[in-house]
């Protein structure tokens, strides 16, 4: 088991590597053009580029980009978003992050347990009115995009009824009552999918167990059937699904980018949008490297705490 981990971590460093050299050459074909409306940032902008030799060839801009991030931890500056310019990427995106990782946090524990209790009750519930009711909620949720619901949450729940804000509150006092209220939208519109996927994957999952030959036969031992599903199908129904719960939490960040725009969440999604929209070099890769990595890291965890969570697949390893 540990020779398989570090192989796949191995592999995953790997593909990094590829990925985000990539995008550096891709990138870097495109002219770099300072912002005109900048007014006299634009000279701060442009001495930082000729500084940092962004206009030195590609081969030679990679390689000091490397270096740099290896011996100095330094992702670049910016030179086309004018609150940004000169400043450091890497100071930027650690200010930017706690907003996304809140909002993330947040709807995964809005939507892990309703999502899996919705998937239960409906494998209970099979082919009854109850199943089929929740099944076609999920098959609207999974089928409806996430800025979909967005707009509808932002509709209903904050124009039409004035229950919550329309966008999320400025300032950096993220653990008031005020500021969570206003992340509520983007967190609904963040769980709909996820509960929709949870649901299905647990209805699926316990529907197949409740029918496997060993609880027939601890029904024949006389075991009741709330016996055989709290003490033996709800565990082994929830080992495919416990780690797609971890997975779930590191992926979901990386499909917030339209959430944190639509809501105005000031988050490292909504920074990364503007940076390509801006075309901000620096940020698109420092950003493109952090959604790069949450990536690949959601599978990985998948793939080990498979390992963890079921000893039988440890023992079929050895």
């Amino acid at each position: 088991m540990f020779r398989y981990v570090l192989k796949r971590i191995g592999l995953m460093f790997l593909s990094f590597i590829i990925i985000m050299t990539a995008c550096f050459f891709l990138v870097k074909m495109l002219p770099l053009v300072v912002n005109a409306t900048l007014g006299q940032d634009a000279e701060i902008a442009e001495a930082q580029i000729v500084a940092r030799g962004y206009r030195d060839p590609i081969l030679v801009q990679y390689v000091a980009y490397i270096r740099r991030i290896i011996t100095q931890w330094d992702w670049g500056v910016g030179v086309n978003m004018p609150e940004y310019v000169g400043q450091g990427v890497w100071g930027v995106f650690i200010e930017k992050l706690p907003p996304t990782v809140l909002i993330n946090a947040y709807s995964t524990l809005f939507a892990v347990p309703l999502g899996i209790l919705l998937g239960v009750y409906a494998a209970l519930k099979k082919n009854s009115w109850q199943d089929h009711a929740v099944s076609t909620l999920v098959m609207v949720l999974v089928s409806a995009p996430s800025y979909v619901t967005a707009f509808l949450v932002q509709y209903l729940l904050c124009f039409k009824l004035g229950w919550l804000p329309l966008t999320m509150g400025a300032g950096t006092e993220y653990f008031t009552w005020e500021t969570f209220r206003s992340m509520l939208p983007a967190v609904f519109s963040l769980s709909f999918g996820s509960i929709a996927g949870y649901a299905r994957f647990t209805r699926a999952e316990l529907t197949e167990v409740l029918t496997g030959e060993y609880l027939l036969l601890a029904r024949a031992k006389g075991l009741t059937r709330r016996q055989c599903v709290t003490r033996h199908a709800l565990r082994n129904a929830m080992v495919p699904v416990f780690p797609s719960v971890i997975a779930e939490f590191i992926a979901v960040m990386s499909g917030s980018l339209i959430i944190e725009k639509i809501f105005a969440v000031p988050g490292v999604g909504r920074l990364y949008l503007t940076a390509i929209t801006s075309l901000d070099y620096d940020f698109f890769m420092m950003l493109s490297a952090f959604y790069t990595f949450i990536g690949l890291v959601a599978g990985i965890v998948v793939d080990i705490s498979y390992g963890f969570i079921d000893p039988r697949i440890r023992v079929g390893e050895k």
